[in-house]
């Protein structure tokens, strides 16, 4: 990170009193829980000194701030926020129908994997997010309601960025803070298996998703191109490890293409596949945007390749498309490169 602090997000209570050139130590933990309730500013610390609290008022809190706000009639609700440098990202919060809301946070502005399928691809990468960064997405959606899980599917792949990513589950995880449980959290990857075998060796107990599509080699190549580096053997591999290792259920995202992905082919090799692994498969219709020419299979498509699966003994989900109103669902994020967001 650069010398010069741009946020207060991220520090823990020592490296805040540090900071903020606070007398006393305990005033930093007071400073930390005040962030951690959404403070956003000095002046409603009131436990704070009067002279604290206006010697401070013109530190900045956050790096960021809220460009962009839509909800769509789920009550899903997506933020453009603009960061420090002026380039912006997007997060969303989604809310099922038990009134659960999980944010959805981005770990890069744009992303480098070019799947075929995924609106963020068609920005390409900008750089990696900071964990402050972040954290500050999680934080300007908590103040719109309570937040009871976190998924990294917003824009990028965490596993190019896991070092950051990391820094923010910890600051989530903490116990004198968010105390988000690791199993709240869900680290989606599209199959970065240098990543994957670090995230198995830190034995890190969040939870894993694996955008896999399609279990045919050739055609995944196709659509991701992250396969022709790490094809699906080699991620089968470094999956069975993970498996092995961390004794938990991970899920396989399948995205679904009209008459690409959903044939009985496509089928029996994601049945081959999946042997010898301990897997749910989430199936996700294909979400559709302006920049990209596939299409969302129709109701028969996706019930007829359902039943295939399950013919097969494959445990299924069928995820719910929420946010797609405000382009704020699966494979959606994207914003549009100005000036401002280039490098």
């Amino acid at each position: 990170m650069e010398e010069t602090v741009k946020s207060l997000f991220g520090l823990n209570a020592e490296q805040i009193a540090d900071t903020l050139s606070l007398e006393k130590s305990y005033q930093g933990k007071v400073v930390y829980q005040w962030l951690v309730k959404g403070a956003s500013s000095f002046a409603e610390m009131t436990n704070l000194s009067k002279l604290d609290r206006i010697r401070l008022e013109s530190f900045p809190i956050f790096s960021s701030s809220i460009e962009e706000e839509q909800t769509d009639e789920t009550g899903a609700e997506k933020l453009g926020i603009r960061l420090y440098d002026g380039k912006i990202v997007e997060c969303v919060v989604l809310i099922d129908r038990k009134g659960n809301r999980t944010a959805c946070l981005s770990s890069q502005v744009g992303c480098a994997m070019e799947c075929a399928f995924c609106r963020t691809g068609t920005m390409g990468f900008v750089r990696n997010l900071y964990g402050f960064e972040i954290i500050e997405q999680f934080m300007h959606l908590q103040k719109r309601g309570d937040i009871s899980h976190i998924v990294f599917m917003g824009m990028g792949e965490p596993l190019a960025n896991l070092d950051e990513v990391l820094k923010a589950i910890e600051y989530f995880h903490d116990p004198e803070g968010t105390n988000m449980s690791h199993r709240r959290i869900t680290i989606s990857t599209c199959g970065i298996i240098p990543g994957l075998r670090r995230l198995t060796a830190l034995g890190l107990p969040v939870k894993l998703a694996v955008s896999l599509v399609t279990a045919d080699n050739n055609k995944r190549s196709d659509l991701m191109t992250i396969n022709r580096k790490y094809p699906l053997n080699a991620l089968k591999i470094a999956l069975q490890e993970f498996q092995r290792m961390s004794g938990r259920r991970f899920t396989f995202e399948c995205c679904l293409m009209k008459d690409v992905n959903t044939f009985g082919s496509d089928a029996a090799r994601l049945a081959t596949y999946c042997r010898g692994l301990d897997v749910i498969i989430n199936l996700i219709p294909y979400n559709e945007a302006a920049e990209l020419s596939w299409e969302t299979p129709d109701e028969n498509e996706i019930s007829q390749f359902e039943d295939m699966l399950t013919s097969k003994g494959l445990s299924l989900t069928r995820r719910t498309s929420r946010g797609r109103g405000i382009n704020g669902a699966c494979g959606q994020l994207a914003v549009k490169m100005d000036n401002e967001n280039k490098e």
